[in-house]
């Protein structure tokens, strides 16, 4: 006897929750799959709906593979009926069906935010509604479909799935542009739907995630400059765990922070150093986490020239006293021009107290950098300090503190390199302060200073403490996707309601450290970067070892910002420029002098700007955005594949995963990345980096036999090259990075 549930079979069920799928894929070998699941079904005629979509989904999976690498789609668009079966169970209601009672089920289970439905009428829900297109689910892998739902979509206290994957791009859409004035709004947040749907952009993973949402923040993550003050250290500290615990990553720049052995109020030798407050910091980061989801993210940042610069470098490594080891932080190190001249040319390095310095030479050392290439006030007053004889200093070859520099480099991926003069000299608002480090991804590079407090007093019974607010880097991120966008042509289109929905973020976020809220308004900095450089290489027949990649980089992001340029520039125009634009090398021209940008395109915009200015004083930042990029199908930022097969880990199985649009043609062009050679890499960085206004989160990957030699000429390219930052470097010995999730955007 055939056993059925609502009188139907076990293999009639099957071919209804496959049907379609052999027509829309019917390039791939179907035989064995239905075999196997013939026999399954012959030998469970009664199993329940959800084992046999399971089994279904699983079967599907293990076929991918890059021979048969389409079968992720299948394999995701199984998954998807699931998640629509879960969610309409929940709602009561058909998949994408009452977009207003979803809105309003959410809010009244406080997982939503009432700011939606006081924003939009219950009409003007419903004609968003009808603006959905499931269709554009199918457009998902499997890892991409996976890696949404359980990270990303809307789920209940109790863990069960209301809100689907168009629903997300809608609310996040609805969301930025709540405050847009009501007679173009609804057309924006049309646009603003296809660029997310069609996934040619990404938000960042806090917009991703709490968009919309009762809890959470929407910027990626912050970067603080500490004093030289307890109260200062303990404040950061303060600020630091109540970013971390909704969301935030966070650099720390601690270069002014006196050094161990320094005074105290005369008393000679009793300053313990950076290293006590960097525990401090490591503590902060396991203890205070994320929703529970992760612990904090936190980079340090420290000068070549401090003089607690070694014990700095030993931070993260495994062996060692562990008193003086913060393995919970990553590193990153502050290095000028004349300190890589000095390792080239194999000279001596000298260390200072940041504190004596400033006591008996009047100034801060970190506080100046060069100008000009080869000349300018750091190394003027660096040595000054060498030959002052009142200042304690100790002298090093340079080429030994980079040889420690190296060895942590390939045992914990960090530090970070920080090339403060490339940087500095191509700050465009350098008019209003300067940039000390960079963030938890090495992406921002915006003016920074640290918080003071002026004094605290006693009124009506009250204690009202007075602060000095620093500039407090504020983060905002999103992401284009290259493959996808090129290869449509709607690069211009998706940049320009990308600039809008990042600026956006800036009046919506609320931040619970006042500083950040008046630094974001200032500068209305954003960050708007790139993913699938690798994919979109591969599609267009380019060899990444080739001048062809350098040169279409070069055009490639050249156009890239001048539409970023350009949509903040009409920003302006309907909405006023950022208030520190007087004086910027934005409003003096500097900027497109500088860059070398001209013609007819260029001239007019840059008139444009000097007219009218600009909304977002700064604009461009390249994110590692793997998580993201993950979800859209493509290639994660600037970096080549890693592997063209690999297993991602689940709690209970593993998924298939393949290049994305692998095929006999584009495998030719997916060469992976350690047998990239890397200065290559660092070529079409060059190119990039001139047309990026911030930074860009580059990683090398490097051989763990590779001889230091060849991993210092790496350094050297990168420094010569004018690239602002480096990232991890990424050796083979290192089976596992802590990635920054914040920043996947």
């Amino acid at each position: 006897m055939t056993s059925t549930i609502n009188g139907t079979t076990a293999s009639h069920r099957a071919e209804r929750l496959l049907n379609g799928l052999r027509e829309s894929h019917e390039s791939l070998n179907w035989e064995e799959y239905t075999q196997k699941v013939s026999l399954y079904t012959e030998d469970q005629p009664g199993v329940e709906e959800k084992q046999l979509l399971q089994f279904l989904i699983l079967s599907a999976v293990e076929r991918i593979s890059s021979n048969e690498p389409d079968w992720t789609y299948v394999a995701a668009s199984l998954y998807l009926k699931n998640l629509y079966a879960i969610s309409a169970n929940a709602r009561g209601m058909e998949p994408y069906k009452g977009l207003h009672e979803l809105i309003g089920t959410l809010t009244k289970k406080n997982l939503y935010s009432p700011t939606l439905l006081n924003a939009y009428s219950k009409e003007e829900m419903d004609h968003l509604e009808g603006l959905i297109r499931p269709e554009r689910d199918e457009l998902f892998t499997y890892i991409g479909i996976v890696t949404l739902s359980e990270r990303y979509l809307t789920k209940d206290h109790a863990g069960v799935l209301y809100e689907l994957p168009q629903e997300r791009f809608m609310i996040i859409a609805m969301t930025l542009l709540m405050n847009e004035p009501k007679e173009h709004r609804l057309m924006l947040v049309e646009e603003a739907y296809w660029a997310l749907s069609n996934l040619y952009m990404t938000v960042a993973t806090p917009t991703f995630a709490n968009a919309g949402k009762s809890y959470g923040q929407l910027s990626s993550c912050f970067i603080d400059t500490v004093e030289d003050d307890l109260r200062s250290i303990y404040d950061s500290n303060t600020d630091v765990s109540t970013l971390s615990k909704n969301g935030g990553g966070l650099g720390i720049y601690m270069g002014k922070v006196r050094s161990r052995g320094s005074d105290i109020k005369g008393f000679k030798g009793v300053s313990s150093g950076v290293i006590p407050w960097m525990k401090q910091l490591n503590n902060t980061a396991v203890s205070v986490d994320q929703l529970g989801q992760r612990q904090g993210a936190i980079a340090v940042y420290l000068d070549v020239w401090h003089k607690d610069i070694f014990s700095f470098l030993d931070t993260r490594l495994n062996n060692g006293d562990e008193r003086l080891r913060t393995h919970d932080l990553f590193t990153g190190v502050c290095l000028p021009d004349l300190f890589m001249e000095q390792v080239e040319n194999r000279g001596d390095w000298y260390l200072f107290d940041p504190h004596e310095v400033k006591t008996i030479m009047g100034y801060a050392l970190e506080d100046h950098f060069d100008e000009e290439k080869g000349s300018g006030s750091f190394r003027e007053k660096y040595w000054e300090c060498v030959n002052e004889p009142a200042l304690s200093k100790e002298v090093i070859p340079a080429i030994d503190i980079f040889k420690r520099i190296m060895i942590s480099q390939l045992e914990t991926g960090t530090p970070y390199m920080f090339y403060r003069d490339s940087v500095n000299r191509q700050n465009a608002n350098s008019h209003k302060g300067m940039i000390y480090c960079s963030n938890l991804c090495t992406e921002i590079a915006q003016n920074m200073s640290p918080t003071v407090m002026e004094e605290e007093v006693v009124k009506d019974g009250k204690i009202i403490t007075y602060k000095n607010p620093g500039d407090y880097v504020v983060c905002n991120l999103a992401s284009v996707s290259l493959a996808r966008t090129v290869r449509d042509g709607q690069m211009e289109r998706v940049v320009t309601i990308g600039v809008r929905l990042l600026d956006n973020v800036i009046d919506l976020n609320d931040i619970p450290v006042l500083q950040a809220q008046l630094t974001n308004a200032r500068y209305r900095g954003i960050g708007l970067g790139t993913f699938g450089w690798h994919h979109l290489l591969a599609l267009e027949g380019i060899k990444w070892e080739s001048d062809e990649a350098v040169s279409y980089c070069d055009h490639l992001y050249e156009d890239i910002a001048f539409y970023t340029i350009k949509a903040s520039q009409e920003l302006a125009v309907e909405k006023g420029a950022y208030p520190y634009f007087p004086g910027s090398a934005w409003d003096t021209g500097a900027y497109f002098t500088n860059k070398g940008y001209e013609g007819e395109r260029w001239l007019d915009l840059k008139d444009k700007v000097a007219s009218k200015g600009i909304r977002n004083g700064y604009l461009m930042a390249v994110a590692p955005n793997s998580s993201t990029s993950i979800i859209a199908g493509s290639t994660a930022s600037i970096d080549p594949l890693f592997r063209l097969e690999y297993s991602e880990e689940k709690k209970d199985y593993k998924i298939p995963v393949t290049a994305p649009d692998l095929s006999p043609k584009t495998t030719w062009y997916y060469k992976t990345a350690y047998h990239v050679d890397q200065h290559w890499s660092i070529r079409q960085n060059k190119a990039r980096q001139h047309h990026i206004d911030q930074g860009i989160s580059f990683n090398l990957y490097v051989r763990n036999d590779i001889k230091a030699i060849e991993l210092l000429n790496l350094h050297m390219d990168a420094w010569k090259s004018n690239l602002k930052t480096t990232y991890y470097v990424r050796s083979t010995s290192v089976a596992n990075f802590e990635e920054c999730e914040s920043c996947h955007s």
